[in-house]
C-alpha cells in the first residue's frame, strides 16, 4: 500500500467524531466523513504501521443506518451537516453510543447512572447564530457566501438555502451576497491577504424573532454600507432586523476579529429568553445556538446541582451568565468567571435586569481569577470551551475540594481526559447524559455530575 492508492471498503468501525475505519491489506484506515456501513472509494493520505489515514472520494453505498434523504440542498458539498440521511431517532441513538463508549474507555460503566440523551425540542431551523464566509467554490470563480466546501480549507459553498437556520438567515444571505456580486467586491484571501469581504454574522432570537446582522469587513475598499442597510431594511422577513453593525477587521487570524465595530442601524445587543430568564445578547459573546435546546441543557444542568441551599456556586467560564443566573435563585451566591469582558459585562446587565443581587461575575482567565477570589465554593459548575480546561485551572479547581462538580462539555473527547484527571484526583463520576442542540451534525453536548470521594 502506497500513498495516493485509491481503495474500496466497507466502514465496519465508527467513532466520534465522524471517523469511519475500513480495513485494508491487515491495514485499518481511517476516513473522516465516512458513515457506519457505507462503502467508500478513498485515497490513501498517511500510512503508519497497522494503520493509515484516507480521504474520502465517494460514497458508492449507503450504511444500513442511513434511512432518509437529505432535506438541504446543500448537502454533500457543504462541510456543515453530517447525519442528514439519517433519521433524527437513529442521530440520537448514533451519538448517544460515541458518548456513552468514550466515558466507559476512561470510567468503569457499572460505578455511575447514565441518564441517555436528550433530543432538541426544534429539528429545523433551530440555529440561531451563523456565521459564514466570503470566498469562492472553486479558484476564480464566482463570489460565495457560506460554509466551508466539504473537505476543504480554501472553498466556500453558499449556503442561502440552510435547513438548520430560519428562512431570514437564507434571505439576509442572499441578498448580502447579491449586492456585493453586483457591486463586484471581492471576498479577502486568506493566504494573500487582500480583498474585502470576510464574514457575515447573523443572530435571530427564538424568543421574539429579532436579528442582528454584522457585516466582517477589511478596509481595503468601498462598501456602498447605506445602499446595503437600505436593501438589508426592505427584505420581507418573519422577524424583525434590530441591529446593523459593520466590524472592520485586518488582522491576519482567519477569526471574527472586532478591531473597529460600527453601529449602521439600530442596537448593538438582543435579547432572548431561556427558562423564563432574560439575556441581553452582545455582537461577540457566547451563547448557545440553539435556544430551545439549551433549556434541555440547563434543566439538566440544574437537576444535577441538587441541593444548593445557602451555598456558594462557582460558575466557571460562565459566558453571559446563563447558568449563573439559573442557580442564583436558590443559592446564596454564584460567581461567574469568564475570560470575554464583553460577556462579563452583559451578565451583570442580565442579572440586574433579571432581579438578581446575589451574582458576581469577574472578567480574566479562570487560572489566573481563583487566585484571586477570597470566598470559597461549595459546588462548581464548569462549561468550558470545546478544548476542556486548561490543567494547570483544573489543578486549582480541583484543590478547592469541593463535594460536588457539574462538568457540562460540548466537545466528548476533552470531557474524558479531564474526567480522566479528575477520576485520579478523588473525584466520580456519579451521573452522566448527553443533549442534542445540533440536529444533522456530528456534535453532541455531555453533563456529568463528579462527586468527591470519601476518604
Amino acid at each position: 500500500m502506497k500513498k495516493g492508492q485509491i481503495f474500496e471498503g466497507v466502514v465496519e468501525r465508527y467513532t466520534f467524531p465522524n471517523k469511519g475505519y475500513v480495513i485494508i491489506e491487515d491495514r485499518e484506515i481511517c476516513i473522516k466523513g465516512a458513515l457506519p456501513g457505507q462503502k467508500v472509494r478513498f485515497s490513501v493520505k498517511k500510512l503508519r504501521k497497522g494503520s493509515g489515514e484516507g480521504r474520502l472520494l465517494e460514497v458508492l453505498e449507503r450504511g444500513a443506518i442511513e434511512d432518509k434523504e437529505p432535506d438541504c440542498p446543500h448537502f454533500g458539498v457543504c462541510g456543515g451537516c453530517a447525519y442528514q440521511t439519517i433519521s433524527y431517532e437513529k442521530q440520537l441513538a448514533l451519538k448517544e453510543g460515541q458518548v456513552k463508549k468514550l466515558l466507559d474507555s476512561v470510567l468503569d460503566s457499572t460505578s455511575y447512572t447514565w441518564d441517555g440523551i436528550k433530543g432538541s425540542p426544534v429539528l429545523a431551523g433551530y440555529r440561531t447564530k451563523m456565521d459564514v464566509s466570503g470566498g469562492d467554490e472553486s479558484k476564480d470563480g464566482p463570489l460565495a457566501l457560506g460554509m466551508h466546501k466539504k473537505g476543504s480549507f480554501h472553498d466556500i459553498v453558499t449556503v442561502d438555502s440552510c435547513r438548520i437556520t430560519s428562512g431570514d438567515y437564507n434571505r439576509i444571505l442572499g441578498a448580502v451576497l447579491d449586492f456585493y456580486t453586483e457591486k463586484q467586491v471581492p471576498f479577502y484571501k486568506k493566504m494573500q491577504h487582500i480583498g474585502i469581504l470576510r464574514h457575515l454574522v447573523i443572530r435571530q432570537t427564538a424568543c421574539s424573532k429579532d436579528i442582528l446582522v454584522n457585516l466582517v469587513t477589511t478596509t481595503q475598499g468601498e462598501l456602498y454600507l447605506d445602499e446595503l442597510q437600505e436593501k438589508l431594511l426592505a427584505l420581507p422577513l418573519e422577524g424583525k432586523i434590530v441591529g446593523i453593525l459593520h466590524t472592520s477587521n485586518d488582522s491576519l487570524s482567519d477569526a471574527v476579529i472586532p478591531e473597529k465595530v460600527l453601529v449602521l442601524y439600530g442596537q448593538d445587543y438582543i435579547y432572548e429568553e431561556i427558562l423564563g430568564l432574560k439575556f441581553k445578547i452582545s455582537p461577540f459573546s457566547f451563547f448557545q445556538t440553539n435556544s430551545k435546546g439549551a433549556e434541555v441543557l440547563y434543566e439538566t444542568a440544574r437537576s444535577y446541582v441538587g441541593e444548593t441551599k445557602d451555598k456558594v456556586i462557582f460558575d466557571l467560564y460562565s459566558g453571559t451568565g446563563t447558568i449563573a443566573q439559573m442557580l442564583a435563585p436558590v443559592a446564596k451566591k454564584v460567581i461567574g468567571v469568564e475570560i470575554i469582558e464583553e460577556a462579563v459585562e452583559a451578565a451583570k446587565e442580565n442579572a440586574a435586569m433579571n432581579g438578581l443581587s446575589n451574582c458576581e461575575f469577574i472578567a480574566g482567565d479562570v487560572l489566573k481569577v481563583l487566585d484571586e477570589i477570597e470566598e470559597k465554593p461549595d459546588i462548581i459548575v464548569l462549561d468550558p470551551p470545546r478544548d476542556g480546561c486548561n490543567p494547570k485551572a483544573l489543578d486549582k479547581i480541583i484543590a478547592y475540594g469541593v463535594e460536588e462538580m457539574v462538568y457540562i462539555s460540548c466537545k466528548p473527547t476533552s470531557l474524558v481526559r479531564d474526567l480522566e484527571v479528575l477520576k485520579h484526583r478523588g473525584y466520580e463520576v456519579k451521573r452522566a447524559c448527553a443533549v442534542d442542540q445540533f440536529v444533522g451534525t456530528l456534535h453532541i453536548e455531555c453533563v456529568t455530575l463528579l462527586q468527591r470521594k470519601n476518604t
